[in-house]
This record gives structure tokens, sequence and C-alpha cells, in this order.
């Protein structure tokens, strides 16, 4: 009898066993079926949620730097940042003409109002004024007509660029290049839509926004606003050398002094991926113990649950080694039974792992269950039934068949 015939052979008698004890074994995987079920759970969750990260924060740019007056993850107490001086206009000017680093430079301003388009009206709009580099340093994606041009920016022009939700709210139906929408009361040419982005980490979208130059921005929310100056370094490998230039450039924008103290944040997507990483990185300690600790349950149940077998099955353990069962064999069925049952503690378990997962995509978290994960949650399952079972199955094999036969 060869090895996988034996192996079929014990699959063979570990179904037999289980439907013949149906509770038994029920109780003996619920350990195992919690655990994979919270681990299933747990990994489709935390992928899901990194591919919109990774997603959402591909709008940052792994190679354009943030000069704002504030950073984005500081040690500082927020009113530090609050009473820090603004970026202004001629700072950025400044700025702009002495970075010599760079790609490519533009200027961010923002401001929420109303926007309408004849009756349809919505409140609370992110409008931004810009440069027409902005294109090019924020690697924004054009889908249909353009972005402004360097006169029509400089010359404070009243065109604008729109994203998808406000196309899609205004325009379900007619093409929206050349249309009159109106912020803030003031007419606006569309002559440009942008590529759908998505939300930035699910707090808020990156699609319902209305670009417009920032000399027209000026116009109707005026100057007193601090600036973000968006830097595009030469490639992401420069990066940190930009940063040492971008440092200081703004020094000189701002007339620190030699040794002064920096009242501005340059700030990077690094910063966004490292606070994400210690917050996944908690969460999945949390689900590493508690899935650990379902295991462990499981496995001693499932162990106890196999000397139990093993006890009721000692004379046909004898009566097998009396015909010439080697103890290899005999180890290997009660090892094979123990993964067996804890195999179908898994695949219970991703049964309900799947359709949870569903909802929480629906209402909580986005989630997503590539092949990997259903691998995983079935070596993880097998590997507890090889902890659970090798102690059993090992003093199976060791019962002398004189013995196992008197056995009553």
């Amino acid at each position: 009898m060869n090895f996988f015939t034996e192996i079929k052979e014990g699959i063979v008698i570990s179904l037999n066993s289980i439907r013949a004890n149906k509770v038994r074994s029920f109780l003996a995987t619920l350990g195992i079926v919690i655990g994979i079920t919270t681990v299933t759970i747990l990994q489709t969750a935390i992928e899901g949620i990194n591919r919109a990260f990774e997603k959402s924060i591909s709008a940052v740019g792994a190679d354009v730097l943030y000069v704002q007056k504030f950073e984005w993850f500081g040690k500082e107490d927020w009113s530090v940042y609050r009473n820090r001086r603004d970026i202004d206009w001629q700072e950025y000017e400044y700025f702009a003409n002495n970075i010599a680093g760079a790609e490519s430079v533009c200027p961010t301003v923002g401001s929420s109002t109303i926007v309408s388009y004849q009756d349809y009206v919505s409140e609370s709009i992110p409008v931004f004024g810009t440069t027409d580099e902005y294109q090019k340093t924020l690697n924004l994606e054009v889908e249909e007509g353009r972005f402004f041009t360097k006169r029509e920016s400089d010359g404070g022009w009243a065109v604008c660029v729109i994203g998808f939700d406000i196309k899609e709210a205004f325009f379900q139906t007619i093409d929206p290049i050349g249309k009159v929408i109106q912020v803030k009361g003031n007419n606006y040419k569309v002559i440009g839509t942008y590529a759908k982005m998505g939300s930035m980490l699910g707090l808020f979208s990156l699609d319902n926004r209305v670009i417009i130059p920032i000399q027209s921005f000026f116009k109707i929310f005026g100057t007193k606003r601090s600036l973000t100056i968006n830097v595009k370094a030469p490639s992401v490998d420069a990066l940190e050398d930009t940063k040492e230039e971008v440092k200081s450039v703004m020094k000189r924008a701002r007339r620190i002094p030699v040794g002064g103290k920096d009242d501005f944040g340059v700030n990077q997507q690094e910063a966004f991926k490292q606070t994400y990483e210690s917050l996944t990185g908690l969460i999945k300690t949390i689900g590493t113990a508690i899935t650990l600790l379902s295991l462990i349950v499981g496995s001693i149940g499932i162990a106890n649950i196999m000397f139990v077998s093993v006890k009721e099955r000692t004379k046909e353990i004898g009566i097998r080694k009396a015909i010439g069962a080697r103890r290899f064999t005999i180890m290997l069925q009660f090892l094979t039974e123990a993964v067996t049952i804890c195999l179908v503690g898994g695949i219970i378990g991703l049964a309900i792992a799947f359709p949870v997962s569903l909802v929480i995509d629906a209402f909580l978290l986005p989630t997503v269950m590539p092949l990997w994960v259903v691998v995983l949650a079935l070596v993880i399952s097998a590997i507890a039934g090889i902890v659970a079972g090798f102690f059993p199955a090992w003093s199976a094999s060791k019962l002398d068949p004189v013995d196992a036969l008197r056995y009553e």
C-alpha cells in the first residue's frame, strides 16, 4: 500500500468518523471554525482597505511634496500650526523663481461654496484655485476637453475644470464642455472634466471639485488664505534631495534666520503610509492574537477528541497491527483524521466568512477575498490539525498489538 492510498483511506475513515459522531465533531471543530472565520474576515478587510488605501494615496503622488503651514501628522499641538504665518502669493513667486531641482511647481488654495447650473444647486462644493502647472505637477488626467492655459491662468479667466461627481450631478445626459456654471454666483465656462479619482481614504470625495485659475479665485474669495505649494520632484529617487532644496528655498522666502525653527511643513505621501502601516499593524496584532487563541482552544478540543477516538478504537488498532499494519500507517491514519476534521472546520469558517465579508463591504469597510486568503485559511487549518493530532496519533502508533486486542 503506497503513501497516497494510505492518505485516501485515512480521509475516508475520518469522514466516516465525523458522520458517525456529528455532534462531537461539530463541537471539536467549533474553535477552528471561529478561528478561521476571524482570520479570514480580518484578512479580507485588511486586503480591501489596503487596495482602497493604495488607490486613494495615488492621488497624493509618490513624487510630489506639499509645502504647507502645517504638518499632516505633526507632533506639535494644533494651535502651534494654526498660529503660523500663512504662505502668501509673494512667497510662492519667490519659491517658484528660485527652486532649481523641481520638475514643476504650482500653488493651490481652496474653499467651499455654492455651485449651480440652471436649476441644479449643490452646497459646500470644494473650489480650488491653481495655475496651468497643476495638471503636470499633480498628474491630473483630463478626460474631456482640456485644462486651462498659462494665459487663462495668469489672466484669471472665468474658466473651470470639473470632477466626475459635478459632471454627473449637473450634466447627466449632455456634454458639459462649453456650458456655464455658477461658482458663488459667478459665471464659469466648463472647458474640461478630469477622470474619476474616487475618495481620499474613504473620508471625502476627490471627484466633486471645481478647479479654477488662482487669480480668479482671489477675486471671488480674497487673498487672505494660506497657499499650498505643490512640488513635483524629477523622480521618486530624487525626492529627498528635492525636499532639502525645498526647505532651503522656503526658509529664504519666509526670511527664517540660520538656525531658526521652520514655520512650515513639507509633507509627502510617506507620512500617510507610515501612519497607515502603524494603524493596520496594531489591527493585525490584535486580530492575530484573537485568531491564535481560537485556534489553540480548537486544537485542544480536537486533541481531546482524538485521544477519545484512539481509546474507542484500541481493538481496531490491535487488529490492524496484527495483520501487518505499520506504526507509520496507524499514525498517518489518525493524523489524517485530525487534519480532515480541521479542514472541514476551515471550509465551514470560509463559508461563514465570505457572506459576512460581503455585508461588511456593503455597509462598513471595503473587503476583498483573493485566492491567497482562502489558501492561507486552509493551510492554517491543516497545521492546526497536524498539531492537534500528532500526540494522539503517536500514542496510537505505539500501542502493543497484543494488549490492544485484549482491550475491552
